[in-house]
């Protein structure tokens, strides 16, 4: 009895096992946009992705890694907005960097093609975490997968200032929306 139940696990070992996979990110072939309106334009921008890796198990709703942002990588089309950007709104000195740990996940992840999903984990800014629910859109095509997905970040809410000045007046809200490429292996 015992040696068929080791047969048995043998077998069925590689099926479970196949359930956990890792999403290596492309840094170079993803990013993050965002989108801040103000009275007199909409500013648009993108961010580099420094890093990331993503663990998941289609079975269990287990997800974990990082994504990391340089947060010092945006850019907006205007240089005096980026230099007061990075110096005194997301102060890239002390903080180098932006970073979303997912812990769970709701939906199902299907094996190829398209699935939606809401992340949730630790947003990090200016050093500080904030629980954070993403949607998502997912796609594989074999190892290829690619995940998108939109969301606000209350930035003034969350400690940063807001960047309005005289009459050019900031939303305290930004739109961000993210990006990641990458490789899927068990």
């Amino acid at each position: 009895m015992k040696s068929f139940v080791v047969a048995l696990a043998l077998i069925f070992a590689p099926a479970a096992l196949a359930q956990h996979q890792t999403f290596a990110i492309d840094a170079d072939a993803s990013d993050v946009k965002m989108k801040l309106n103000t009275t007199h334009e909409v500013v648009n921008g993108t961010f580099h992705i420094q890093s990331g890796s993503i663990n998941f198990d289609r079975t269990a709703s287990h997800i974990s890694g990082i994504v990391i942002v340089a947060a010092g990588s945006g850019k907006t089309g205007n240089d005096s907005r980026d230099k007061k950007m990075n110096k005194d709104i997301l102060k890239v000195d002390q903080f180098a960097t932006i970073s979303f740990a997912p812990k769970t996940y709701n939906g199902t992840i299907a094996a190829s093609g398209d699935s939606t999903i809401q992340v949730s984990g630790v947003f990090t800014l200016l050093g500080t975490a904030h629980d954070l629910t993403i949607p998502m859109q997912i796609h594989f095509d074999g190892s290829k997968a690619t995940a998108k997905g939109q969301f606000i970040v209350p930035y003034v809410q969350w400690g940063l200032k807001n960047p309005s000045f005289m009459i050019w007046r900031a939303d305290n809200d930004v739109a961000i929306d993210l990006n990641l490429v990458g490789q899927v292996s068990n």
